[in-house]
């Protein structure tokens, strides 16, 4: 430390700052957001944290400091969070005739209040549907506007409450449904039993709390506006822990193996994709590639949307469709392959 320059020093004491920041947000996963909601902030920022470290660990380095090690071991300790934010390569595993496919897109309503001044967005959503032709599609934040869409279909499980809900469209066929009711919330988790063949495959579609803070992301935050915006976010994780251990309790309970999909309003850093993932596969760490960015946030690449699968389907591949913008959030589909696995029926 004495060696170091008086710039060096700053730097240096800025890096064991963002280090201890980082270890706390390494251990966030497992403590529940009703008890620590403020800490549970850190789990939003922690891709920005991990990049961060990337940063100063290559600083020391090239200049062939000791000082490298302190960014170095907290990278290595992290080294599964950093697999959730980005993927180095894609896989695209030969697609087979027992393949099927699923994607799942939150359409913000189809543009019902007109946030984007295109007028044909309810077209464009039902024509890249059609062209990537997918078995299932999970829509979240579905509204009447796509009622006259996704005739193709045959099977369908359509939930709605006022004017937003969810929807399942199935290629197979639907052998049951039926919804998660969360308590004091527009949100919810709808479901199908889905018959491929001679093997029937629960879907889940959820739509967690939103932490409610989109109306405020591209515009400059003060003091008053950050206080609100903290406010938010400690009542959102909050209802979010509740949302996930009802669902957590209902998925206990079902034979089938399943896939879970759609929008968590959370990072996969966070105690809700931990306590919703369970001992599930994450599509995108199977298949995906690059950031799998899901919602359109300026600041760094945020995935917020998942597909989780049991762990007797393999991902055969995952896409995020980052350069369709008829939403806030980005289009993710994965082709999957459903094994049978022992003891289930």
């Amino acid at each position: 430390m004495k060696k170091l320059s008086w710039f060096n020093k700053i730097i240096f004491f800025l890096n064991i700052v963002l280090s201890v920041f980082t270890a706390i947000a390494y251990v966030l996963p497992f403590m529940a957001p009703k008890l620590f909601p403020l800490l549970s902030v850190f789990t939003l920022i922690m891709p920005l944290m991990l990049v961060l470290n990337v940063v100063c660990f290559l600083y020391w380095l090239f200049q062939g400091k000791r000082q490298m090690l302190l960014s170095g071991i907290i990278l290595l300790l992290g080294i599964t969070f950093i697999s959730r934010f980005y993927r180095f390569s894609a896989k695209d595993l030969p697609a087979e005739k027992q393949d099927f496919t699923l994607m799942s897109y939150n359409v913000r309503m189809f543009n019902l209040y007109e946030w984007f001044p295109d007028k044909d967005i309810p077209e464009r959503i039902a024509a890249f549907v059609k062209e990537n032709d997918p078995d299932i599609v999970c829509l979240q934040e579905y509204s009447r506007s796509g009622n006259p869409f996704f005739k193709n279909y045959k099977h369908k499980f359509i939930f709605k409450r006022g004017n937003t809900g969810q929807a399942i469209f199935s290629k197979f066929s639907i052998l049951a449904t039926g919804d998660i009711e969360f308590p004091d919330t527009g949100n919810n988790v709808i479901y199908a039993d889905i018959k491929k063949g001679e093997d029937t495959i629960r879907v889940y579609s959820m739509h967690m709390q939103s932490i409610k803070i989109s109306p405020d992301i591209h515009e400059p935050i003060d003091e008053e506006k950050s206080k609100i915006i903290f406010k938010r976010l400690s009542s959102g994780f909050k209802k979010q822990q509740l949302q996930a251990e009802l669902l957590e309790k209902h998925k206990s309970e079902c034979k089938y193996p399943m896939i879970i999909c759609g929008d968590l309003n959370n990072s996969a850093f966070s105690y809700v994709y931990r306590s919703v993932k369970g001992k599930m596969k994450d599509a995108f760490e199977e298949a995906g590639g690059g950031f799998g960015k899901s919602y359109n946030y300026k600041y760094y690449p945020a995935r917020i949307d998942y597909v989780l699968t049991d762990k007797s389907i393999t991902v055969k591949k995952f896409t995020t469709f980052s350069d369709v913008v008829t939403s806030d959030h980005y289009p993710i589909m994965t082709r999957l392959c459903f094994e049978k696995e022992e003891g289930k029926n």
